[in-house]
């Protein structure tokens, strides 16, 4: 089993959302991009909802979600993992980033979105027992991966439509 670790978060400091998935996955580790895996749907959804072209050079699309004051990070520093499913995470060896120092730093998020379940699982177990910050309100999305193949793009996207909800209140 390989032991794998996380990118730097994408992030500034007007930042209002945090999007949150587990673990980069094979693609991703490979390219040093998140969301690499060209069959991921999280840069279509995303260029729709910021209306960015999900197929402009990946340092355009890290700046256009800056622009719009969403940071995107992962919530396992380092784990083992064999392959790319969340699945696959070896629980024991499951190492989350620093969420106390992120959040003293950031003090304009007021949401969390997490990319599917298992992102969402590793927060509650491993982060949210140390936090002390109730400003945050949390929401699991349908993860964009490949592996979660059953739900489609238009049913996703309508569930994302949420960070837009966040971003813009009323």
């Amino acid at each position: 089993m390989s032991h794998i670790t996380s990118f730097a978060p994408v992030e500034n400091s007007a930042a209002n959302i945090l999007i949150l998935g587990s673990m980069p996955g094979v693609a991703s580790l490979r390219s040093g991009q998140y969301y690499a895996h060209p069959r991921n749907l999280f840069w279509r959804i995303m260029g729709t909802l910021i209306q960015l072209d999900p197929e402009s050079p990946y340092e355009q699309r890290i700046e256009a979600l800056r622009h719009a004051r969403i940071a995107l990070w992962d919530v396992l520093h380092s784990c083992k993992r064999e392959g790319s499913l969340d699945t696959s995470i070896d629980k024991a060896t499951q190492t989350p980033n620093d969420f106390g120092t992120f959040f003293l730093q950031h003090t304009h998020i007021t949401h969390v979105f997490f990319n599917g379940t298992a992102a969402e699982q590793a927060y509650r177990t491993l982060v949210l027992p140390n936090m002390e910050i109730n400003r945050i309100e949390y929401q699991r999305l349908p993860s964009t991966s490949p592996a979660n193949a059953s739900i489609p793009l238009e049913r996703k996207l309508g569930a994302w439509q949420a960070i837009c909800n966040a971003r813009c209140p009323g």
